[in-house]
């Protein structure tokens, strides 16, 4: 499965895209910027919504669906929504085809065109607080704590597999709230949801923290985000939750009667994660042997790989493992016992550690005399051979151990890679290497676009956890209140 493989010294960019592919993840389809997520890849997607969904669920909210199509009218209402996606927006402006009529294929009809134009939805704030206002009179109907799992369209000219695509999946949560105060404590909520299932699910640890100005959602009064650092040195922006104020309640007129009788704008959030942390996933943990995978997201966490020449020893493999793999199962872990003859075990090894899966046990002839078993890691490639008598609990050991493993050695290599900076030339050298760089900033946007301009580095996250230190802009020079995080970034 390896062979001819990149490394990821030598092309990180094409080590990612051969990885997504020959790990059968996803690939590219006719339609210039979307993909095909490929059962796999979509095994992946569905545990990280299954895990998410429950957390939501968990907390007080529920599931709802919205419209694809929003009008374009709809965009205008919120002047920095519209400002911000507007580039984005695939438009729809006809309804029907027909036959050219000098007979060269099939023509838009120009009679059938919309009266008012759709916009596909790029995120869908505008559609749903059209919505909330049937819904939302008085105090007593609120918080309004609403999730959809959908598909948005944003127009990308330069596409990379889960990473950034025209089309992609995602969950938006949009909320209402009686006070600013509960508006915000839904926005951490949430933001501590994200950085949560990053670290246990993902094992991929994260920073929290607020964006600045520049970087904030359109129409958003804060953005709060959790950044990863990749093993190539860059950020990537793994979940967002924005507290939006009454922007959106004032542009579609969303008003409740509160507990003092008088009528008032509502308070919102909204929050979002997508199929990009499948590519979190990919440049967190993988290595030049493939992909790598966290157990507790993995979609076959076991493969057990019989050895065996006759269909008489398949057999007797057969029903000495088959207790084992029915026990695994009762214990809730995910087991592919492959007993294909159209592939060699030497094949089948190759597939699975190129694969991510966890763990792989392999048992012939020799290991049934000896009551063995092999157990080949993937996150180590360590091998050791045990009792399959004690193979259950060890197995379960291991799955927790490699989970831990992964995001101890993602939460060093982030410590290894984070950098203090205090002046501009140490910057520049330093933001080309790569790594998260801690630098005091002066607080303004103008500041901010230099930085950007001459490094294509921006600012990643203020810290929410980080202890205030005055200090001087490494850019300006001006006084600045405390450090944030640069880097280049997906």
């Amino acid at each position: 499965m390896a062979k001819d493989f990149p490394k990821r010294k030598d092309n990180y960019s094409q080590w990612y895209n051969d990885l997504v592919i020959k790990a059968d993840l996803a690939e590219n389809s006719a339609v210039r910027g979307c993909m095909v997520i490929k059962p796999y890849g979509f095994a992946i997607w569905e545990k990280m919504q299954s895990v998410l969904d429950k957390m939501f669920k968990d907390t007080g909210h529920v599931n709802a669906y919205f419209p694809l199509f929003i009008p374009k009218s709809f965009f205008s209402r919120e002047a920095n929504h519209v400002e911000g996606f507007a580039k984005e927006c695939a438009v729809v402006t006809h309804y029907r085809l027909k036959n050219n009529p000098s007979g060269e294929g099939i023509v838009v009809d120009d009679d059938a065109k919309l009266e008012e134009e759709l916009i596909i939805r790029p995120t869908s704030e505008t559609v749903i607080w059209d919505t909330y206002k049937n819904w939302i009179q008085s105090y007593r109907d609120l918080p309004l704590l609403i999730n959809q799992w959908a598909n948005v369209v944003r127009w990308e000219m330069r596409t990379r597999l889960f990473l950034r695509t025209a089309e992609f999946l995602w969950q938006e949560g949009h909320t209402a709230h009686a006070t600013k105060d509960e508006a915000i404590d839904e926005t951490m909520k949430i933001l501590d949801i994200y950085a949560d299932f990053a670290e246990k699910w993902m094992a991929m640890p994260v920073i929290k923290g607020v964006k600045s100005p520049n970087e904030r959602f359109a129409g958003a009064v804060d953005t709060y985000c959790i950044e990863a650092l990749m093993q190539d040195g860059k950020a990537l922006q793994a979940g967002t939750s924005h507290f939006l104020g009454q922007n959106f309640a004032k542009a579609f007129e969303v008003k409740f009667l509160n507990k003092e009788n008088k009528q008032d704008y509502v308070w919102a959030s909204s929050w979002g994660v997508s199929t990009r942390l499948i590519g979190a996933l990919i440049m967190a943990h993988s290595d030049d042997s493939g992909l790598v995978l966290p157990p507790k997201l993995a979609p076959i966490q076991v493969a057990v790989v019989p050895i065996y020449k006759k269909a008489e020893q398949l057999q007797t493999i057969s029903d000495k493992i088959n207790p084992v793999v029915k026990a695994l199962q009762e214990k809730g872990i995910s087991v592919k016992y492959d007993d294909r003859d159209t592939h060699k075990p030497g094949w089948k090894f190759s597939e699975y550690e190129f694969k991510g899966v966890p763990l792989r046990l392999a048992i012939g002839p020799r290991d049934l005399e000896n009551n063995t078993i092999e157990v080949a890691r993937r996150d180590t490639l360590e091998k050791e051979i045990v009792g399959i008598d004690g193979i259950v609990d060890h197995v379960i050991r291991l799955l927790d151990e490699i989970q831990n493993n992964l995001y101890s050695k993602s939460l060093s290599f982030r410590k290894e890679n984070t950098f203090m900076v205090d002046n501009w030339e140490d910057f520049k050298a330093q933001i080309e290497k790569g790594g998260f760089i801690l630098a005091h900033w002066d607080g303004t946007g103008e500041t901010e676009q230099r930085i950007k301009e001459e490094t294509k580095a921006t600012i990643r996250t203020i810290p929410m956890d980080d202890d205030k230190a005055e200090g001087k802009c490494v850019f300006s020079g001006k006084p600045s209140e405390r450090r944030v995080v640069f880097a280049k970034a997906y």
